[in-house]
């Protein structure tokens, strides 16, 4: 297995559904973010003040609700939950979507906070199976400003180091710091555009719109 694709929960369920579909025969292993799920978890949070580690679980939880949806939609997709069943679905020619909160119930050495969501969540697990992450968001990967700002221009290859006086911007806040630690790279690219994943996965991103982010 040599990649890991984390499918944004911006793009749950209608675009996400149609790349999951793409990565078919890719021999790729799929990770969701929990999307409008973990977003009400974070609202709910503002006024209640949940602990950091409810928190966290919960929208592992979440991340579990959109992969199950998602892999319902999609034929040659399979949901599963340990690295013995994700490498057995890839042998299949089926895409392993990984529900993640048995396989980081014992594994998860990520703070617990706000600071980490499913990208940070994405890296640990594909390192945990010895393969590249590709971040697939709304957006074609990181910017100098925010979008929709007038004067944001795309970053086609950045620092991890660098990344990090960014603060939160289309990846969460710790990916970078965790890139560094694992002195590993990471793609971000527009997952509305499943013909751009797949260039990267088969070619690179030398071609292709998107951000590589460099933790070496």
């Amino acid at each position: 297995m040599e990649w890991v694709v984390k499918i944004g929960g911006s793009l749950f369920p209608e675009h996400a559904a149609a790349l999951l579909e793409s990565l078919g025969g890719t021999g790729a292993a799929v990770v969701c973010g929990g999307g409008a799920f973990a977003d009400m978890v974070r609202y709910h949070d503002r006024k209640f003040g949940f602990s950091d580690t409810a928190n966290h679980e919960a929208a592992i939880m979440c991340m579990d609700i959109t992969g199950r949806l998602i892999s319902d939609l999609v034929e040659s997709a399979v949901p599963v939950r340990t690295v013995t069943d994700c490498r057995e679905a890839i042998k299949r020619g089926l895409t392993p979507v990984i529900l993640p909160s048995g396989l980081l119930r014992y594994t998860d050495p990520a703070e617990h906070s706000w600071r980490v969501t499913s990208d940070s969540l994405s890296l640990m697990i594909a390192h945990m199976l010895k393969a590249k992450l590709l971040i697939a968001t709304d957006v074609d990967g990181i910017y100098t400003e925010r979008p929709p700002a007038s004067d944001a221009k795309l970053i086609n290859d950045i620092s991890a180091k660098d990344l990090l006086s960014f603060g939160e911007t289309s990846v969460d806040e710790a990916l970078p710091e965790l890139l560094i630690e694992l002195k590993s790279d990471c793609y971000v690219v527009n997952g509305k555009y499943p013909s751009r994943v797949l260039s990267i996965l088969r070619a690179g991103a030398s071609e292709c719109v998107c951000t590589v982010i460099r933790g070496d």
